[in-house]
């Protein structure tokens, strides 16, 4: 789970059916990653909550059984690891199963410190709950999470929140619409102030 969040994704870990059928009723996922064998069921189990959705799966499973692999494919899995397997294996097939359920594009899901973002949706979240933004600050938030840790001059936040009737974000307002995001997401996302430069986020 830390690697893939080092990747940038929002992850929700779960450790049982029960555990995954409650998080899939939450909110929308791009990705599940489905082990065959828990402690209540299987990775099928699972899937039955992602039937009729948006939702990609991989299912990972300690058995090379062509049988298994071939009802995995046939339950709509987009694909199977089999146990051992190396980290960089399961990041790159992450990776190119989400690039091609969004068109080889932008990954739809990022996250800034223990805040997720489903850019599909246009939701922001923090523990799995919804974050009530406007479309200016949800940009705003998008722009730090797409700089993590960079400092952004006040010029390049302006040009990016430009907002969608094509009027531009006034400087004064801007330091507005920080503050309420920083109201909104807390102790969630840090957005640091760095004098006379910008502002950088984490």
């Amino acid at each position: 789970m830390y690697a893939l969040e080092q990747e940038g994704y929002a992850v929700t870990r779960c450790g049982s059916v029960a555990q995954a059928r409650r998080a899939a009723g939450t909110r929308p996922f791009g990705l599940a990653i489905l082990d065959m064998q828990l402690p209540d069921g299987t990775g099928y189990d699972v899937w039955e909550s992602f039937k009729g959705t948006d939702t990609a799966v991989i299912f990972l499973t300690v058995v090379d059984d062509e049988g298994n692999i071939v009802r995995a494919f046939e339950s709509g899995a987009e694909d199977y690891i089999v146990k051992p397997f190396r980290l960089r294996e399961l990041l790159a097939r992450v990776k190119r199963t989400l690039s091609a359920e969004n068109g080889g594009g932008r990954l739809s899901y990022l996250k800034i410190g223990g805040v997720g973002i489903d850019t599909a949706a246009g939701q922001a979240y923090i523990n799995n709950e919804p974050v009530d933004l406007t479309a200016l600050e949800y940009r705003l938030l998008l722009t730090f999470a797409s700089n993590k840790g960079q400092i952004l001059p006040r010029s390049q936040i302006l040009e990016s929140i430009w907002d969608a009737a094509g009027n531009f974000v006034e400087d004064n307002t801007l330091t507005v619409y920080i503050k309420r995001l920083r109201e909104k997401l807390g102790p969630a996302v840090n957005i640091e102030t760095v004098r006379g430069l910008g502002y950088r986020a984490d």
